[in-house]
């Protein structure tokens, strides 16, 4: 029987997220089927109920209900989820197990960012300066990882610096940060800093708007990464014109992220690199 699966989020009509489970189900031989579900904006519980009830094995979860996602996930620990979790803490979640009716929530999105950056870009990041732009969701799943590739300075630059602090607190509560330097600041509010990686983690590409960036934020040899992707946005621009050597949108995130929900939910990891060239061909 096929196990079913499924991508929530609203919008959701533009996620590639089931041509990429397919293309991973066809290299891996896994009879999986994956669909994009749009879920009412005060219904994502009971959606995810009715999902259960129906028999689904699992579902990955996007804008905006990562947040929402934690709060319902049960935090269970035995033999079967420490064999399969290989994830990060987040308070936000990006994908959801099904199992011994429990719903176990993982984050899988700053494990694929890393890998993109490290594997695909060639881009480590060890003793890196990092400049996170926001302080959401995507921020917050891709948080612990950055920090743990890095151990060095990180920043979270957020509109409001109400958020950006509170996100800087939630780290420090836990031990193995303490030593790294996390500085929250407002939007407007550095001043001569350069880092080695800035990366965008709001959604200023899907409205074109410009983020308040000082001209030489950019250090020599900087990697300039929008988790956005598709297109050529503004944040990508901006770091063109003012010296990143290198600038990549989140394709590569967004088929990492994907292949490592696969590999929770079946126990296999997917082949990445002829995914992500499938798609970069795609006009």
């Amino acid at each position: 029987m096929t196990d079913r699966y499924a991508v929530l989020g609203n919008p959701i009509a533009h996620s590639k997220s089931p041509l990429i489970h397919s293309m991973f189900a066809k290299q891996t031989g896994e009879d999986i089927g994956y669909e994009a579900i749009l879920a009412p904006l005060d219904g994502f519980a009971a959606t995810i109920e009715r999902l259960r009830k129906e028999g689904y094995k699992g579902c990955n979860v996007t804008v905006p209900f990562k947040f929402e996602a934690f709060r319902i996930s049960n935090n269970v620990s035995n033999e079967v989820i420490d064999a399969i979790n290989s994830s990060h803490e987040a308070d936000a979640v990006n994908t959801l197990i099904f199992l011994n009716n429990e719903i176990i929530g993982r984050n899988t999105d700053g494990i694929g960012l890393v890998r993109d950056i490290e594997q695909n870009l060639k881009f480590p990041l060890k003793s890196k300066r990092i400049l996170l732009i926001g302080a959401g969701g995507a921020a917050a799943g891709v948080l612990h990882p950055l920090l743990e590739s890095s151990q060095s300075q990180l920043v979270i630059y957020n509109r409001t610096l109400g958020r950006a602090t509170s996100l800087k607190k939630t780290v420090e509560q836990h031990d193995k940060f303490r030593l790294f330097s996390i500085k929250a600041v407002e939007f407007g509010g550095l001043k001569d800093e350069q880092f080695d990686v800035v990366i965008n983690a709001t959604s200023a590409g899907l409205t074109d708007s410009e983020i308040p960036l000082p001209p030489n934020i950019f250090a020599p040899g900087a990697l300039a990464y929008d988790m956005m992707y598709g297109r050529e946005t503004p944040f990508m621009k901006f770091a063109r014109e003012h010296g990143a050597a290198v600038v990549s949108d989140g394709l590569g995130m967004l088929v990492e992220q994907a292949a490592e929900s696969f590999f929770l939910w079946r126990g296999v990891r997917p082949d990445t690199a002829p995914v992500i060239s499938a798609l970069r061909a795609v006009k």
